[in-house]
This record gives structure tokens, sequence and C-alpha cells, in this order.
């Protein structure tokens, strides 16, 4: 069966593990053309994991994803390189190469997918930069700049290639909430200027009721997808109390209440 034009990514019955033992299992989800997604979930639960499937790192136990109607998990060699140029992607701690400057850096997908002169390299890097607010740092090293800083020059670096699909593995991660709310608002920037499609892995509540059109809900119990839609939607109607405690952050006040309580308790123990 043929995928519809404004669907970007389609994951079909798809179960992920390691070795013998599956993490999620009959995961079902599409994410349309021009939308913020957010993959959410316990700790735990698999939610990079299943990140990584989708950009073609692990394969799948079973089932298949597709981009843009061509499958990740069975194309290989150049068809499968063609299929990943396609889109950019920013990892946790923003996976630069600690040995170069940040302009280094963002220059490496332009020096290793294009023919263009140093010259056009130079300028393209420059204007990435710019984009994400680093204008002036590209002789930085990454040890020199902050987290959020480090975040920005790998998003510039992903979108080297001028890419309209663009994956993020816990952007806010470590990050206090003055930067964190810089770099949503960063994130909504590139769907509204480029119309960008972007999938965010994320546990970040704040981030999620500012960015995302639609989520998904893992649940580490279940090992499935266990609610999908609309954040608020999900939050004050869905008919399952995990997620409803989960996204109004009811059943983590109460998690937090015991491990202070136990970790008290140990103290007074020493």
């Amino acid at each position: 069966m043929s995928e519809k034009s404004d669907i970007e990514i389609a994951v079909r019955d798809v179960s992920i593990g390691y070795g013998s033992r599956v993490l999620m299992e009959h995961l079902n989800f599409e994410v349309k053309t021009g939308e913020i997604f957010c993959i959410m979930g316990g700790s735990g639960c698999g939610k990079s994991t299943l990140l990584k499937h989708i950009i073609g790192l692990y394969s799948p136990m079973r089932g298949d994803i597709l981009i843009r109607g061509k499958s990740i998990v069975k194309a290989g060699g150049a068809e499968r390189q063609a299929i990943m140029r396609e889109f950019g992607v920013t990892y946790q701690g923003g996976a630069l190469f600690g040995s170069m400057t940040l302009a280094e850096n963002v220059a490496l997908p332009l020096q290793e997918y294009t023919d263009k002169s140093p010259k056009e390299i130079a300028a393209l890097v420059q204007e990435k930069l710019e984009l994400v607010d680093l204008g002036g740092f590209g002789d930085y090293m990454p040890a020199e700049l902050s987290g959020g800083m480090r975040k920005r020059a790998g998003l510039a670096r992903a979108m080297a290639l001028n890419p309209t699909l663009l994956f993020f593995d816990e952007p806010s991660a470590g990050l206090d909430p003055i930067t964190s709310a810089g770099l949503d608002r960063l994130i909504l920037r590139m769907r509204d200027r480029f119309g960008a499609t972007i999938v965010v892995v994320t546990h970040e509540l704040d981030s999620v009721f500012t960015i995302a059109d639609r989520v998904v809900m893992m649940e580490k119990t279940a090992k499935t997808i266990v609610a999908e839609g609309d954040p608020v939607s999900l939050r004050d109607h869905s008919p399952n109390p995990w997620v409803r405690a989960f996204l109004s952050r009811d059943g983590l006040k109460s998690a937090g209440a015991g491990s202070t309580e136990k970790r008290e308790g140990a103290q007074q123990n020493e």
C-alpha cells in the first residue's frame, strides 16, 4: 500500500529491544508533514532507543519504518545513505567533536556530502551558526561553551544540508528553565521558518505543552504505546489514568514524595 504524501514517517507494527529482551512491541504511528511530534514515556521505556531505530542506527526486531515512503529498515548501501541524508539529528550532549571548532563541526556534513568549495562551505557554516544565534562563535571549541550553546551548535550542524526533517533526542536535558525555553523557541522557529517536520524525544512537560502538535506515550509495563494525540487533550480527557497523571504531574508528585521518604529513612539508618 502506498504512503499518503502528507506522511513523513510511518512506524508499522515495530518491536524493539536488545537480543531477546523486548522493550516495546506493536508500535504504530505516523508523523505528518510540518508537525512537531513528541515521543514520551517514563525513564527506561525505550524512547531514545526507538528514535535510533527510526533514524536507521538500529534494526527493529520486527516491523517496518518508512521515511517519506521508503523503508529505512529494508534499504541498504547507497539507498540507505540517501534516506539518512534527508534528515538531521541532534543528540543529548550535542555530539560535537571536541577537538574541532564549532565551524569545523558544522562544516563536516558539507565536506562529506557536497562538492562545494571551501569558500562556499565557510559561508554556509556562518549562515547556520547565525541561524541558531551563534554567529561569532565559529572559532570556539565545544568545551568553551555552555550546554545550551553546544546543543544549538549541534542543531546548526544538523541543519547544514538544509533538511526539512529533524530529530531531537532529549534537547532540554541538563538545561536550566530559561535556556530550555530558548531552545523550545528555536525548535518552533525551525518549523515555522523552514516548514520542517520535527520529532522530539522528551519527558520535559513544559516543552511538550509549548511545542508539540501531537505526542505518543509509551508505558514500560504495557511495553507499547498507550496514548496518542494532542497533549492537552490527553492530560484532561484521556481514559487512561496513568496518562492523565503523567501529563499533569500528579503521579510524579506521589513518586517524588515516596523517594524523599526512602532517602530520609536511609539517612537515619546510616
